[in-house]
Formats: C-alpha cells, structure tokens, sequence
C-alpha cells in the first residue's frame, strides 16, 4: 500500500507562511509526508535582490539563505499537517546548529530542500528539524534546526 503524498504550489504556500518577496525562498513543495518529511523546490535566479550584493561579479547565493529556504519548507510543511491554511501561522527560528555548507549555490541552480522532523508533534510549539539542500544531486548545505510553532488564537 502505498501513501499519497501532499504538495503546495505557490499560492497555498502564501496561504500557509506569510513570508512575501524578496523574503519567500520556496517555490513549490512536491512532497508532504504528514509533518514526517517534506521536498521543497527554490529556484534560484540573478533577479534576487540579494545577488547585487552578494557579490556582484560572482553572485553566490548567501549561506543563511539557504538554512531560511530549508526552514520555510519545514513551516509548510508542519502547516499543511495541521490545516493552518489562512490561520497566520508565524515560525520563528530558536537555535540553527551543525549548519556546513559544502557547495556555491548560483543563479541557474534548482535548489531541492529535504526537511525531516526529529521532534514535535500537533499541538506542541517547539519543534526540531533536519535539512539538506542539495543541486543535481551534490549537497550544499546541511543543518539541525529548531523552531518555535505560533500558533493562532481559536
């Protein structure tokens, strides 16, 4: 037997986390396992803003960036689960440890986020995630996060 998995394009990610441009650093969310596991999408082009800084003559895309991109998949993630849609979810990161970055993400690249939840369950505000990020297979970066879950008044 096998599960179906849930996804999230753009327009239910907004509905989910309230991260808008230039801040919003996932696509689309092509896999949803429950608030298990999820696979984020991010691609990444030389119109972000942070590109005119970071650095111009070699735009790289910045590290922490990328631990934001894993986090707000982990976000969606844990908000599909839990039927947020619409109800202001707000995260906010509590500590980011073990983070390394092992590969240059550019303009061009498709960014694939993996995010795994190591502890929380529905109704509990904190919560523990692992990323990866990765391009065409090769790893970019990796890290333990934890976050503290929002959640709306009723």
């Amino acid at each position: 037997m096998t599960t179906s998995l849930d996804s999230a394009d753009i327009g239910r990610i907004q509905r989910l986390i309230p991260h808008r441009y230039p801040f919003l650093l996932v696509d689309k969310v092509v896999e949803m396992d429950g608030y298990q596991s999820a696979r984020g999408i991010k691609n990444v082009t030389m119109n972000e803003p942070h590109f005119q800084g970071h650095f111009p003559a070699k735009p790289i895309m910045p590290g922490v960036t990328i631990v934001e991109a894993m986090a707000q998949t982990a976000a969606v993630m844990v908000g599909a689960a839990l039927e947020m849609e619409d109800r202001e979810l707000l995260v906010y990161f509590m500590a980011i440890e073990g983070c390394k970055f092992r590969r240059m993400v550019v303009p061009g690249d498709v960014l694939e986020l993996k995010v795994t939840t190591t502890r929380g369950k529905p109704g509990g505000k904190v919560w523990r995630f692992h990323g990866e990020a990765t391009v065409e297979g090769e790893l970019a970066c990796e890290a333990d996060f934890t976050a503290m879950m929002d959640m709306p008044k009723e």
